[in-house]
């Protein structure tokens, strides 16, 4: 058994289930994904697989499809592999449509593993508002500059504002998306797809060539909450899939937020349902939102021993770039900019910052540690 034996497996067995399957999962864990695809081929099979291996298990395309993403930059990721965000597919159960992947189909060549592991998602409405737009600006770059990845869908509206900010930033976004990540989709977004690529990641399950369907968005979903911190809503309408994702969310253990907008408006009634019924936190803020995400992530110690203003200004130093200045840091932090001076010079003696003429960044050893 070899390397390119078991890649072919993988690619075959993903094929065939196409989404979440918790019965070939199931198989996969027990007899591994070799003996996982010669009983598809040879329909040795349990009941529950029988109807995927006769629509899919036909014809073995894996050959095909490991050409394919390697035509466009990417590669397959597999379990085996130690780039597999093993950590984050953990909270998986059994039950219709909770199941991890079978394997991610990847277009860039960043780690998965490590962009996912300080990640947080900004999701919302395809028609956002002018409020929506420059809320998910300011959180996402206030966000994007402490670090963390920013997790979207690739579609029209709050997911392609959030990937477009994260890339001005100079920071790093995924996109996952419910096609194969050779078609661009929707058609419009080839261009920022093909940016993110270059320096983030463009995911899916599917494999090369296969197209985006209705049920393919909301198992897309799963994955959004699956491979992030938090789930972060900006605005989302009454049936907005956005609800999907919080939905996951919640169900894998993340914390779920969601922006509030005027009562007037219909592109935040979502958000107001969520917070109302307990589904999501509300946020303000990307201080709001580190806050969230940064007790299992911060880099500077115990936070339990830092007042919450040293902890907001910690987390909203960049990571990247030469650095920002005090009155940045205060906007991102949602800390008073005499504060912030108060601050930063304690963290820089706590080897926590640093500073070159007027702009603050993130001390080296603090980002190691």
């Amino acid at each position: 058994m070899n390397t390119d034996e078991r890649s072919l497996a993988w690619a075959f067995l993903s094929h065939v289930a196409q989404g979440p399957s918790p019965a070939l999962s199931a198989l996969i864990d027990a007899v591994g994904p070799v003996e996982a695809a010669r009983a598809i081929r040879e329909k040795e099979l349990p009941t529950p697989l029988r109807e995927a291996a006769l629509q899919r298990g036909r014809e073995d395309r894996s050959v095909e499809h490991l050409d394919a993403i390697t035509r466009c930059g990417g590669r397959l990721v597999t379990p085996d592999d130690p780039d597999w965000p093993a950590f984050r597919f953990l909270a998986f159960g059994g039950g219709a449509s909770s199941a991890p992947p079978i394997a991610l189909w990847v277009r860039g060549s960043a780690s998965v593993s490590d962009l996912c592991d300080r990640s947080i998602a900004v999701v919302g409405t395809r028609a956002p508002s002018a409020y929506g737009r420059y809320v998910t600006a300011e959180i996402v770059s206030g966000v994007a500059a402490a670090g963390w990845t920013i997790v979207s869908g690739g579609a029209f509206g709050i997911d392609a504002a959030a990937h477009r900010v994260a890339l001005a930033e100079g920071s790093i976004t995924v996109a996952v998306v419910a096609c194969g990540v050779d078609l661009p989709y929707p058609a419009a977004h080839a261009q920022l797809l093909d940016e993110v690529a270059r320096s983030g990641l463009v995911i899916s399950e599917y494999a090369p060539g296969v197209s985006a369907a209705k049920q393919r968005f909301l198992e897309r979903n799963r994955l959004i909450a699956a491979l992030s911190e938090v789930t972060v809503v900006v605005e989302a309408g009454h049936r907005s899939g956005a609800r999907n994702t919080v939905k996951w969310a919640r169900r894998l253990g993340r914390q779920a937020l969601a922006v509030p907008g005027s009562v007037e408006s219909a592109t935040s009634v979502g958000c107001h349902s969520m917070i109302r019924q307990g589904e999501a936190s509300l946020v303000t803020s990307a201080h709001d939102v580190l806050a969230a995400a940064a007790p299992m992530h911060l880099p500077f110690g115990d936070s339990s021993d830092r007042e919450p203003d040293e902890v907001a200004v910690a987390a909203a130093l960049p990571t990247r770039g030469a650095g920002v200045d005090v009155e940045r840091i205060a906007q991102r932090s949602g800390v008073d900019a005499a504060r912030v001076r108060a601050i930063l010079p304690r963290l820089e003696l706590q080897g926590e910052a640093r500073v070159s003429g007027l702009r603050w960044r993130r001390a080296k050893q603090a980002e190691a540690s």
